[in-house]
């Protein structure tokens, strides 16, 4: 038996053929199963006296001047396959085609084009019927035609990453020099102001991603890529924090706090590519006031994020190019952001991405509050540690106040 045993091959770390194997058995069966079910499918007589159910999710309305026509981004997110039968835009009847085919499969994608004269600054509303007389309808609030991509529309949407995203963290990494002048105390201070910062980025990021949740098609499951999003990331960053410590780079001193202000960029950075998607979007659809109030607010508004990055590394006297490159790493992303949002915007992309941003922010304020306790030592819930975190929290939420909703 033991020479047997020898003779099996043996991989992933020391487990033989066999062993696997025997993991694969319960798979086959279960793929035997599902065959069987769909191959006679016993619930087919059940849903021949029933309706169809149908669902179809009007993802993004593109405008175009030239000819003026208007452009329908289709997901069929249902259990069954859907037929456009009629598309009717401000209530008339109108003539359309629909690519690759009428009947849009389970999770199939559909493009439909339509010859309409729309009317820059006004309202229009679009309805698709099926052949079973389901209607879904999206509005246009404001017609303006939809930026397509192209240097113009490029350099602008690039300037508004660098004037929202880039621009602030640089102003906020500036209090740099300030940081460096105060006693251990208050900067005990400032490192539980960034964790209360930080704390608010999160909540914020979970709450656009769940807003967000609501536009993604049924089939797609919002709630269930929020999940997903959050716990990759949490369990990614604990998976590279052991990893740097394990290698010896990562300490309690000056290169464990350098890792830590590094940690805090990539999770602000992953909350502004949500931020650029928002602005994008809101300049696509032709919301151009709200996109210039989302602009302004978010300048305010990440200023504070330069400071939550330099915070933990105020006593260390980093290298310039340290600071430059956790500057990029927040602040860039915001340019990638708008770029999708104001080209290809994509739900499901959206709460992916926003949700990824929460854990990591989550878990960056964990790791955080381990620093404070450190360096704190045994006075880590002082009421100025509280003080600070309190007022990370307002300054994140007044700040907001000049974000559009």
């Amino acid at each position: 038996m033991q020479e047997s045993q020898l003779r099996t091959p043996r991989i992933a770390g020391g487990t033989n053929l066999h062993t696997w194997a025997l993991g694969v058995i319960p798979l086959v069966l279960l793929a035997v199963l599902v065959a069987a079910f769909v191959v006679f499918d016993p619930t087919a007589m059940l849903r021949a006296g029933f309706p169809p159910v149908e669902e179809l999710t009007l993802q993004r309305v593109t405008l175009n001047a030239d000819p003026r026509t208007m452009t329908v981004n289709l997901v069929n997110g249902g259990p069954e396959p859907v037929t456009i039968a009629q598309v009717l835009v401000d209530d008339a009847y109108w003539v359309h085609d629909v690519q690759p085919a009428r009947t849009i499969p389970r999770l199939g994608r559909a493009t439909v084009e339509i010859p309409y004269p729309w009317v820059e600054g006004e309202l229009h509303e679009i309805k698709l019927i099926t052949n079973t007389g389901v209607t879904f309808s999206e509005a246009v609030e404001v017609a303006v035609e939809t930026p397509q991509p192209g240097i113009r529309f490029l350099g602008i949407f690039t300037l508004l990453g660098i004037y929202v995203g880039v621009v602030p963290i640089a102003l906020g990494l500036l209090w740099y020099p300030f940081l460096r002048r105060i006693s251990r105390r208050w900067m005990n201070f400032f490192l539980s102001l960034t964790a209360g910062l930080l704390i608010f980025l999160g909540v914020d990021a979970l709450e656009e991603a769940l807003t967000s949740a609501g536009q993604v098609p049924g089939a797609f499951q919002g709630i269930g890529l929020i999940v997903v999003g959050v716990l990759v990331s949490i369990v990614g960053l604990i998976a590279i924090g052991q990893r740097l410590r394990a290698s010896g780079r990562s300490k309690s001193g000056a290169q464990g706090r350098l890792v830590l202000a590094y940690m805090i960029a990539a999770g602000i950075g992953l909350h502004n590519l949500g931020e650029g998607l928002a602005i994008g979007a809101a300049y696509a659809l032709g919301e151009i006031a709200m996109g210039a109030f989302l602009v302004i607010g978010f300048t305010i508004h990440n200023t504070t994020e330069g400071l939550g990055i330099v915070a933990p590394v105020a006593k260390d006297k980093p290298a310039l190019r340290n600071l430059a490159i956790m500057g990029a790493i927040a602040g860039i992303p915001t340019i990638f952001g708008a770029w999708i949002g104001g080209f290809t915007y994509s739900p499901v992309l959206a709460v992916l991405f926003l949700a990824i941003g929460a854990g990591a922010i989550f878990q960056v304020v964990y790791e955080l509050v381990k620093l404070i306790q450190q360096e704190s030592e045994k006075d880590a819930g002082t009421l100025l540690n509280l003080a600070g975190l309190t007022a990370g929290l307002l300054i994140m939420y007044l700040t907001g106040l000049f974000v559009a909703a």
